[in-house]
């Protein structure tokens, strides 16, 4: 909408007024006459999410009234706020909450409907969130000048002199460079987020180095347990150099049941391991930082998967692929991994690594053909295959995939290690 756009928030309806001069100007009519709303040409209405093609929670979303009108306007348009900037208006309702939606529904989105506009553009959200503006404002800062606006919360007049109402969506967790301006890929919108944390991550390693510093002048004494051995002082530039391995941990369902045992094997192939257990109240900046420093990540197929949007281009991603749900840890994270730039590694399990095992007959089609029971519906691959059903990893046959990570990654590093001492 380009012209005189104005927010009424009262009715759920943004308007644009269109001028009967041919000079391109609105005339306005004086407090002493009467109002005149104009003659309405065009009225559309549009639910602000992405997700069009799913009826059941495209119904959750508030709708809006696109309004053109022609015609004098009285003093009750006036405008409460004039921004001198196009908007941007876009719902966080839906399945806002899941951080793969929040990222492929909204965040990626808001990146390929505004990066165009080089920050200069105003966000009003529907169905605002307090806890999610703490959540991405980091984000947010880097593609807006401007405080974001409630839309239903902030009952003003605003007067903008464009707006885009809804965002653009591409495909899973990805950006389109022939769709795009200046042709931006997903490396680009990553950029952004490295762009985003690292002044937090700075924070952090600089409050580190305080601490670190007070232990060393023996004004905060580190417990005897705590010390670094001498041995590895000696060889902290050889520690330096291993891979690091983060192993994204899930609680509840689709947990890996014998974790404690993958990290014993990793370390003992070379890996210094991290494991990460990421919540929905964790601190982005922080899951960004651990992610960014990892050579490797290992996850279960779900939501957390999204993290990969973290990792830097070149490492290495393995998805471990439960039973049930090869088709969706393909299309959600695999393909979008390796448009990223990531070596992709996704791990069947087979069905003795499957909680399942357990439950149904050898030669039951849950087991057997897991394609024929979720081609019955996303209600039976949910409450089967997602909610009931945890991974013990073959360790021997999960090993060889983790040796071939450790191989890639080492060689990588040390690469690196090299030619920065160059």
């Amino acid at each position: 909408m380009k012209g005189d756009v104005r927010t009424h928030s009262a009715s759920s309806s943004i308007l644009l007024y269109t001028s009967k001069n041919t000079n391109g100007f609105i005339n306005y009519v004086s407090g002493d006459g009467e109002e005149d709303e104009g003659e309405e040409i065009q009225l559309e209405k549009i639910r602000p999410y992405t997700r069009k093609w799913e009826a059941s929670v495209m119904q959750t979303i508030d709708e809006l009234d696109l309004i053109s009108r022609t015609g004098n306007l009285g003093n009750g348009h006036h405008c409460d706020v004039h921004h001198n900037v196009p908007a941007v208006f876009f719902s966080t309702g839906g399945y806002t909450g899941n951080v793969y939606h929040e990222f492929n529904d909204g965040i990626l989105p808001l990146y390929i409907t505004s990066q165009h506009l080089n920050k200069k553009v105003v966000f009003v959200i529907l169905e605002y969130h307090s806890w999610w503006y703490t959540k991405y404002g980091d984000i947010l800062s880097h593609l807006s000048d401007y405080p974001p606006i409630d839309f239903h919360g902030d009952n003003r007049t605003h007067c903008f002199p464009e707006a885009i109402v809804g965002l653009r969506i591409h495909d899973e967790l990805t950006v389109d460079p022939s769709l795009m301006e200046g042709s931006k890929t997903i490396k680009d919108f990553r950029d952004l987020l490295d762009r985003a944390y690292w002044p937090r991550i700075r924070g952090l390693i600089e409050d580190e180095e305080r601490e670190a510093q007070l232990n060393m002048t023996g004004q905060l004494a580190l417990p005897p347990s705590s010390k670094i051995p001498m041995e590895r002082t000696k060889g902290m530039e050889l520690v330096l150099k291993r891979p690091k391995l983060l192993i994204l941990s899930r609680n509840g369902s689709r947990a890996i049941t014998n974790e404690d045992s993958l990290v014993k094997m990793a370390e003992r192939i070379g890996f210094r391991v991290e494991v990460l257990k990421p919540a929905s109240t964790s601190e982005l900046a922080k899951i960004y930082r651990a992610l960014n420093s990892s050579d490797v990540m290992i996850g279960v197929h779900g939501a957390a998967m999204t993290h990969f949007l973290f990792m830097r281009p070149g490492c290495v991603f393995i998805q471990v692929v439960p039973l049930g749900t090869s088709w969706a840890a393909e299309t959600y994270y695999g393909e979008p991994a390796v448009k990223l730039g990531l070596r992709y590694i996704g791990y069947e399990i087979l069905p003795r690594e499957s909680s399942l095992y357990d439950e149904y007959n050898k030669n039951d089609p849950v087991l057997r053909n897991p394609s024929a029971v979720t081609e019955k519906g996303w209600e039976f691959t949910k409450k089967i295959y997602l909610d009931r059903q945890n991974v013990r990893l073959n360790l021997n046959r999960f090993g060889k995939r983790l040796v071939r990570a450790y191989d890639y990654s080492a060689t990588r590093k040390n690469r690196n290690v090299h030619l920065q001492s160059q």
